[in-house]
């Protein structure tokens, strides 16, 4: 085989077959979602490109195979993007490649796809939000396959872990309400079986005992991440007799439905109900009113991840916990004083 094989990538094969770089990833991952002519196509550019027999080669070379697998729950938002785009970053400068699996947060297709990737296709694996690691951490460890969970609190103080100081920022956001004047304070939740959207919870309730206002269950609306669970978590807060002059969603894509539901109402952000949400995604400065939330650094968090990732890879003996990058309140135009009643 010669070296211009060797340099063969799935980019070259995405060109060769005229299909997306992704497509040929989950060709590569048998994905049972590729039309069978599609397929075909891919198949027969790798044979063309030598690109099966370059990726046996290079395995057997140096017992690596230069493709690094990342398991994330979807591809709807920003805030997967960011991470990707960090974790992208990263691989790029090292000359590897991504072979990317959504899970759609299906507890036995996570746990499937760990285990495929897991046989020798990739060096090691990003799983972003994963659901149940506990399920499938311990074989990992066991077999030492490098891996790094991002944003997620590990399933203990060795397991390695790249994530955000989400009580911290559930509190700082809850206590900026509270001095604007904010008593009513709704909250939505994101996955209760994620640490991270426990943390913001945890946050919350810390951030209205300190400053000694009684927690309403009425205002705690658990949610799943998701942008609808923002409007509907809005409009049971706004049915109450004594509806919250402003609501905290646990991510900005939630924060955007609860500004739906409050037009929907025929109110106004910030006069009538302020809105708070979390991650700062890019389309949080671009909303009207653009959204004051808590910044976690999506893009260092997917850059870190990465470099935890190769280091793990390169020295499998290593020893490395979680890490936590921190937070920032970001303040822009969707809170105010609330009105007098």
């Amino acid at each position: 085989m010669t070296d211009k094989n060797l340099k063969i990538t799935i980019k070259d094969v995405a060109a060769e077959a005229g299909v997306s770089f992704g497509t040929v990833s989950r060709v590569i991952n048998n994905d049972i979602h590729v039309k069978p002519e599609t397929r075909e196509r891919v198949l027969k550019a790798m044979e063309r490109l030598g690109f099966v027999a370059n990726r046996q080669a290079r395995s057997l070379a140096g017992g690596k195979t230069h493709f690094i697998g990342l398991l994330v729950p979807d591809l709807g938002t920003g805030y997967i993007g960011e991470i990707i785009r960090g974790i992208d970053a990263e691989l790029t400068l090292q000359g590897l490649d991504l072979v990317l699996y959504t899970t759609h947060r299906t507890a036995s297709k996570e746990a499937a796809y760990v285990a495929n990737l897991a046989k020798g296709m990739v060096d090691g694996l990003l799983l972003v939000l994963p659901r149940n690691p506990a399920d499938y951490i311990g074989v990992l460890t066991q077999r030492k396959f490098p891996f790094v969970l991002i944003d997620h609190q590990g399933t203990g103080k060795d397991c390695p872990a790249v994530g955000a100081t989400n009580w911290q920022g559930g509190y700082d956001a809850t206590e900026y309400l509270i001095k604007l004047g904010h008593r009513r304070i709704g909250f939505i939740t994101g996955w209760m079986d994620l640490g991270c959207a426990q943390d913001r919870l945890a946050g919350y309730r810390a951030a209205l005992r300190t400053y000694h206002i009684p927690e309403d269950p009425d205002l705690i609306y658990e949610g799943t991440f998701f942008q609808p669970d923002g409007y509907t978590g809005a409009m049971k807060f706004l049915d109450l007799p004594d509806p919250p002059t402003a609501i905290f969603a646990s991510n900005d894509v939630m924060a955007m439905g609860v500004m739906d539901a409050v037009r929907m109402r025929g109110l106004r952000v910030p006069e009538d109900v302020s809105v708070l949400g979390f991650d700062d995604i890019p389309q949080a400065s671009l909303v009207r009113p653009a959204l004051t939330t808590v910044q976690q650094p999506l893009e260092n968090m997917g850059r870190v991840a990465a470099q935890m990732l190769l280091d793990l890879i390169d020295q499998p003996e290593r020893k490395v916990g979680r890490i936590e990058l921190s937070t920032k309140l970001v303040i822009r135009e969707s809170c105010q004083p609330p009105r007098s009643r």
